[in-house]
């Protein structure tokens, strides 16, 4: 068995062959999932260091890390089909699934192929972008509360409200032209809001809301290279944009803004994860590790039926059989 860190032991060769006939959701995927994902949950950490977590740990993976990867994600794909089924027809619980990070991080690469097995009835996915005008005339909270997932569904958030203790941090004179009333506007205002969101989080937690939050973990380094692959591809082109530019300006202020965010938002049940990133293919895995492991902790089950509600079936059952 093949381990990641001599700590997470990956699927043996067998359970990761992916047949018709195989369960997806094997007892050794979700161990697999969970030990993973543990690796870079951060629940309640007062003392929480972004530095003391890597931008790269591909290499856990060996040499033919990206291959094992692939193969991993292709048996996660499946897990979490069937698991959204369950959550579907259970329609009891939803599951809302927060992605931020910095340009280029792979946000939307890792939405794209973690969910690629998901049934599009179930699952939606929201991307925020600046406010307009109407988003600015309510509380920042209420746009995204237009958005949350329904029982027995997924809602994904590509950035969310968490935008506003990161961008509006960072750039202050945003936070000035938000119609704000100007005597709200104290010292106080980024841990009134960061205890908001902690208290928005446990209300839905209360509400059958499971929420995972993803923090693609991207060096600077990196964020070079890609955006240099933007630059230099013709059909990438479309996704550079010169405020890219100006906001790497301010990393530093970003990966602070990050920290204390984490470090004063995270919790048992919305947990946050952060993923190495400069490894897309490994990043990947990560992302659905935390999500088999939110789905898991529900305990899914297809809804059973009563003897009586059996005896019909059987009684509808015979009735087609007998049509001519």
């Amino acid at each position: 068995m093949t381990t990641i860190n001599e700590s997470v032991p990956v699927p043996d060769a067998e359970s990761r062959e992916v047949n018709e006939g195989t369960k997806a959701n094997s007892t050794d995927l979700i161990k697999f999932a969970k030990k993973l994902a543990k690796k870079y949950r951060i629940t309640d950490d007062k003392k929480f260091d972004l530095d003391d977590f890597p931008k790269d740990a591909s290499s856990d993976l060996g040499k033919d890390g990206n291959v094992l990867a692939q193969e991993i994600l292709e048996l996660s794909v499946k897990a979490l089909s069937e698991m959204q089924d369950k959550l579907y027809a259970e329609d009891k619980w939803s599951l809302l699934v927060i992605f931020q990070a910095m340009d280029a991080a792979g946000k939307d690469g890792a939405i794209k192929h973690v969910m690629s097995g998901i049934n599009p009835q179930g699952c939606d996915v929201t991307a925020f972008k600046a406010p307009n005008a109407e988003e600015l005339d309510h509380d920042y909270l209420w746009r995204c509360m237009k958005h949350l997932p329904e029982r027995g569904r997924i809602g994904i958030f590509n950035r969310s409200y968490y935008e506003e203790v990161l961008v509006v941090r960072v750039h202050e004179e945003i936070l000035r032209s938000q119609r704000i009333p100007g005597e709200l506007i104290t010292e106080d205002i980024w841990k009134d809001r960061l205890n908001d969101m902690r208290n928005f989080e446990t209300y839905l937690n209360n509400n059958g809301i499971l929420v995972v939050k993803i923090f693609l973990h991207v060096s600077k380094k990196e964020q070079k290279k890609r955006f240099l692959e933007r630059l230099e591809t013709p059909e990438k082109n479309w996704k550079f944009s010169k405020s890219d530019l100006v906001e790497r300006k301010y990393w530093k202020e970003y990966m602070d803004a990050y920290e204390h965010l984490i470090r004063k938002t995270s919790t048992e049940k919305s947990p946050w994860y952060v993923v190495p990133a400069d490894n897309k293919h490994y990043a990947r895995i990560v992302v659905a590790a935390a999500i088999l492991q939110a789905l898991d902790s529900m305990k899914l089950a297809y809804p059973t039926v009563s003897k009586e509600q059996l005896a019909e079936l059987q009684r509808l059952k015979q009735e087609l059989l007998a049509e001519e």
